[in-house]
């Protein structure tokens, strides 16, 4: 907890400008502070902390420490280096896709995606029910950003500015069409590096006179340009493999990675609703009760949310559970044995607790078939969604 709330304090002297006020040398120690905090926390974190835009977050964040301070010229090459990021974190979902899910080729891939990715928001609902066509010129605009476009951003002027513009075209659909974290904000961010001052000087920004790069600093930055030419070579090599990985680190410091997304859609939506009863021998005339998460569709009326770009965990998790046995998650049943012990970390990420008072006698998981309702079942019922039981994730369980 002191190592979270050390990083909050380091981001806000970083995002108020602080750090940049005492010159290159304390912004680079402040940077390379919160790279190191996270960096801890995704090597102990392991399958909490298993998601590509973790990783994405240490690299962008490791580079951002050789920009040195507002005052000093920014280097170049680390501008050029994050071109080649956003080139990998693009063209390697693009890639990944075709090698993947043939509905990518088929161009069928959005008929599935806004009712099944991992936490739909209130626009999936409609986006849903768009026309076949909207769907296929959808995935087609897909290819051309993640295949095609990704080339531009190394081009001069202004087709680099056109590369980077349908970069950020894109990703703000992608905000605008579901909650995946932070992973569309940060690439969005990464986009900037394809614009420099010509195509941004309409911002009405101050911008302060800048000092030439110091010897050290010149040194570190040509360091970082030897050690990512040495470190891609394992991504780049993952990128033309027939078995491309999606998201994966080579390394420990995760400085220099390999992207992907979505190479698999899943074509119906399995929930786990987990369900309480206060019976400690519960029978068929049993009291159930159900838990509901921040995020993840649990109540049929309850409208989606939007939560991105805050990334919740426990709702991802489930989301991927539902897709297997329990065996496969041995996270899940120690999660069921916390609920019954009623810990209040574990209840703290959960929504609402249908036992406010004291812990449930016993609880079990249901697995469930969920899908978009109809626009007439949706002037009927007011539901969102619409389910059917499928039959038991994980049996009635006592602590006993």
């Amino acid at each position: 907890m002191t190592l979270a709330w050390a990083g909050v304090l380091l981001s806000v002297v970083a995002l108020t400008g602080v750090s940049e006020r005492f010159g290159t040398p304390v912004s680079m120690v402040v940077w390379f502070l919160l790279w190191a905090l996270y960096l801890s926390f995704v090597n102990i974190g392991q399958t909490w902390y298993a998601f590509g835009w973790e990783t994405l977050l240490l690299e962008a964040g490791f580079l951002a420490i050789f920009l040195g301070g507002a005052g000093t010229e920014p280097p170049e090459a680390v501008v050029w280096l994050y071109r080649w990021l956003l080139f990998r974190v693009m063209f390697g979902a693009g890639l990944i896709k075709m090698r993947g899910d043939p509905c990518w080729r088929d161009l069928t891939c959005l008929f599935y995606h806004y009712e099944t990715q991992p936490l739909p928001n209130p626009l999936s609902w409609f986006l849903h029910r768009s026309p076949e066509v909207i769907h296929k010129a959808g995935v087609l605009f897909t290819h051309l950003v993640q295949l095609v476009v990704p080339f531009g951003y190394f081009l001069p002027a202004p087709f680099c500015w056109v590369a980077g513009g349908l970069t950020v075209l894109f990703q703000g659909s992608l905000i605008l069409s579901g909650n995946l974290s932070w992973l569309n904000h940060l690439t969005l961010v990464l986009a900037i590096a394809c614009f420099d001052d010509r195509a941004l000087g309409w911002i009405p920004v101050h911008v302060p006179e800048v000092a030439p790069r110091a010897l050290p600093h010149e040194v570190l930055v040509w360091g970082l340009l030897v050690l990512v030419a040495v470190l891609s070579w394992r991504p780049v090599r993952n990128l033309f493999r027939r078995r491309q990985l999606m998201n994966a680190s080579f390394e420990p410091y995760h400085l220099v990675n390999t992207y992907g997304a979505f190479g698999s859609i899943t074509k119906r939506r399995f929930e786990i609703v987990i369900e309480g009863c206060l019976d400690p021998d519960p029978g068929p005339r049993s009291e159930w009760r159900e838990y509901q998460f921040k995020a993840k569709p649990g109540r049929l009326d309850r409208r989606p949310p939007i939560v991105a770009p805050y990334h919740l965990r426990i709702d991802w998790l489930m989301w991927f559970a539902a897709m297997g046995s329990h065996r496969q998650y041995p996270w899940f049943v120690p999660l069921l044995v916390r609920i019954l012990e009623g810990d209040r970390a574990v209840l703290g990420l959960l929504g609402e607790n249908p036992f406010p008072d004291r812990p449930p006698a016993a609880v079990r998981a249901q697995l469930y078939l969920y899908r978009f309702t109809s626009p007439a079942e949706r002037r009927e019922t007011g539901g969102w969604w619409s389910r059917e039981l499928v039959g038991e994730y994980v049996p009635a369980i006592g602590l006993g």
